[in-house]
Order: structure tokens, then sequence, then C-alpha cells
């Protein structure tokens, strides 16, 4: 009797399944499953294959995988009066689905919001040359003023930078008449640097020659046997020039003509 009816039973379960279906769904490793019962969210699946009942579950996918937002062309007034055009990238994912999917509308809307608050609230801050010099430190703060919040939408900040900061088209001359101005500046330091560098090797050089006048002739000797295919004049001064002998002054001394 026992095993009659144990044979009914699931004859109809077999119908009732038949009747209603039942699916398969796959969910893969880089996604999570939301599933719901009558509406009413019952947890979180794991990757793997999971079985239900089309007619008394769903069953959502959500990729997980980290994803990128970007925030372009935000004009935003800096603290010493200049409109800027600033761009930003955010890298995160999600890290909590229920959160992010059923206690938000919409995540990456609210995370966009969250970033482009924060951006404001720094540039806003800041003068043009601060936000010249400190462009890592502007990310960190971002990554500090957003973090928190986004976790509150079941996200994870991994990173937030500055692609990108335009300026008016005149503020880009004066930035360019600034930069050539000071390239000149640093070329004529060096052109300077380079002259007062020449000018003390020649007072050393005059130095020494006035202490040791044979430097000069050792100086020429060593030119003259570096150079090749030149002639050179030299003057010999009258204390190294030989003293010609009486005999040789008489023998070329010509002779007295005579007359008889």
């Amino acid at each position: 009797m026992e095993y009659l009816f144990a044979l009914v039973v699931a004859v109809a379960l077999a119908v009732v399944l038949l009747n209603f279906g039942v699916k398969r769904i796959t969910i893969f490793e880089y996604e999570k499953g939301l599933r719901y019962a009558k509406g009413r969210f019952e947890g979180i699946l794991s990757p793997g294959q999971h079985w239900y009942v089309p007619l008394f579950t769903m069953i959502q996918k959500i990729d997980v995988r980290p994803r990128f937002v970007s925030i372009t062309g935000q004009e935003i007034l800096s603290s010493d009066g200049v409109t800027l055009k600033v761009s930003i990238a955010a890298n995160f994912e999600i890290t909590d689905p229920n959160i992010a999917i059923n206690k938000v509308m919409n995540f990456q809307d609210a995370l966009y919001l969250e970033l482009q608050l924060a951006l404001r609230e720094i540039i806003g801050a800041v003068d043009i040359d601060t936000l010249l010099s400190g462009r890592g430190e502007i990310s960190q703060k971002l990554m500090e003023i957003t973090g928190p919040k986004v976790a509150k939408l079941g996200l994870k900040l991994f990173s937030v930078n500055l692609k990108d900061i335009m300026f008016p088209g005149q503020l880009k001359e004066l930035f360019a008449q600034v930069v050539n101005a000071k390239k000149e500046g640093l070329a004529a330091l060096e052109k300077a640097r380079g002259e007062a560098a020449a000018l003390r090797s020649l007072a050393n050089a005059a130095k020494l020659i006035d202490d040791n006048p044979n430097l000069m002739q050792l100086r020429l000797v060593q030119a003259m046997g570096e150079a090749s295919g030149n002639t050179f004049i030299l003057g010999i001064p009258s204390e190294l020039a030989p003293i010609p002998s009486p005999q040789a002054g008489a023998a070329r001394k010509p002779k007295a003509k005579t007359t008889g």
C-alpha cells in the first residue's frame, strides 16, 4: 500500500513538473544569480548549474566583473573663477548584487552622480596652480570622498583618475606664453652658466701662464703636434737667437777694391 502511494505521488509530481516545466540555468564564473520566489528575493546563487520552476521562481544573472565609467566634459568653476572642463575615469565592481540591484534603481547612474558631485566639490575648492601641480592628490581625494558612499550602493571603487583638464582658449594662450618664457629663461640661464665657466677657465689659464711663462711655449708645441697641413710662423726671441762669431762676420764682409 505504501509503495502504491509513493508511486502515485511520484506520478503526480511528474505531471506537475511536465505541466509547469522545469528549467536549468548556468551561472558562469564571472556572474552571480539573484533568486526570486513569487517576487521576493530569496538569495544569491553562486556560479554553477541550477534548476528551477519558472512558474514560482525567477533567476536574474548579474555580471560582477570590474567595469569602467567615464565622466567627460564637466564644466566646473575653480576657486579663482576659471571655468574648466574636467574628465575622469573610474574603475569599480559589484560586490553586493542584492543592494546594487534591489536597493538602487540604477547603480551606474548613482555612481556617476556621486563622482560628479565629489569632483565639483574638490575642484571648486582649489585654484588653477594647485590643480595642475596636484592631480594625483585630487584623484586620491576623489577616492576618499566617494569610496564610502559607493560602498553603500553595493559597489567597490578601485581607482578614480583625472583624464583631461581643458582650459578656455585665451587661458591656453597665456599658459603657452608662460611655458615659453620659462623655457627661454632656462636656456638663457644655461648659456650664462656656460659663459661663466668658460671665463673662469680662461682666467685660470691666464694665471697659470703668468706664474709660469714656459707653459705658453709648451702649449704651442702641443698645438703644432696636433695640427696637420698648417703653416706656422714662429718668432724666436732675441735672447734665444744664436750670436754670430767675429770670424763669420769677417768672412761675409766683402773685400775692398784697390786701385793702382
